[in-house]
């Protein structure tokens, strides 16, 4: 059998072989660098990250910020270590920075959401009408402030959950922030029977006011009758204590009210009505 010739390329087979094993060989060289500097690249930004949080924290700089910040010089720093690994595998950055910003536009007109939710992470920044630690209530969500990120707001419900709300949505609506004061006031109505002494009950609730030394004397508290309802009349019970003893302040005297009026003979009264009837012959 007779050898095949192999076609004429203007270069010998050997060149060829030679010029493959050269280009892998640089090739598999640029990998390998690309791979090292993205990975001590993302070393390198955990280490920064940490060092800009541990002095923001040590200069007392709120909880808040310092997320924000950190999160954002995070995602800025990682970007330009991808930059980095792809032009160390010979891809020219200006054109690959080019293509970055045209797929980033498109992307940008695709994500408006996520957009908007980072436009509204700053505003949370720099009119900061929540601060980590703080009870909020907003998009229809109570919480405490876990954290507050580039595009979400992290919240911990009193039952211990996790909830992430968009940034947006806690912006484009109504926002309670309940930890926002020092003080805040318990509001209470009690109901008393009308056959009752109201100086009395009003005498017996100001002893059990003054027997909490966590219900502030400044402002006075309010007790004043508030309406002649059908089947009591009712007093409202303002008291007005730290924002940090309000719960146990209100469930406190809600059962110290129960109990003292038990034992003073006051009265609660069960809705009732009247009835009259008429005998017709």
């Amino acid at each position: 059998m007779e050898d095949i010739p192999l076609p004429d390329l203007g270069f010998s087979w050997e060149e060829a072989l030679i010029f493959l094993k050269t280009s892998a060989l640089e090739f598999g060289i640029n990998l390998i660098t690309a791979i090292v500097i993205f990975y001590v690249g993302r070393l390198a930004v955990n280490v920064i990250t940490r060092g800009i949080d541990r002095v923001m924290t040590a200069q007392e700089v709120d909880k808040t910020l310092v997320s924000f910040v950190t999160n954002l010089v995070s995602m800025i720093l990682l970007v330009i270590v991808v930059i980095a690994a792809v032009g160390a595998l010979g891809v020219q950055t200006t054109s690959f920075i080019a293509i970055l910003g045209a797929a980033g536009l498109a992307v940008g007109l695709a994500l408006q959401g996520s957009l908007s939710n980072f436009a509204s992470g700053v505003l949370i920044i720099v009119f900061r009408p929540y601060k980590v630690g703080d009870f909020i209530e907003g998009a229809g969500i109570s919480g405490g402030v876990v954290d507050v990120q580039i595009l979400t707001t992290v919240l911990k419900t009193g039952d211990n959950k996790q909830i992430i709300v968009p940034n947006s949505q806690i912006m484009g609506g109504i926002i309670t922030n309940y930890s926002a004061n020092e003080t805040r006031r318990v509001d209470m109505v009690v109901g008393v029977s009308y056959e009752d002494d109201l100086d009395k009950v009003r005498s017996t609730i100001e002893e059990l006011i003054a027997a909490d030394d966590r219900i502030l004397d400044d402002p006075a508290t309010t007790i004043a009758v508030s309406e002649l309802a059908d089947s009591s009349v009712n007093f409202v019970v303002r008291p007005w204590v730290r924002t940090a003893d309000y719960w146990g302040v209100k469930f406190d005297l809600t059962e110290a009210i129960k109990k003292r009026f038990d034992q003073d003979g006051i009265s609660f009264p069960f809705p009732q009505r009247d009835v009259h009837l008429y005998k017709h012959d």
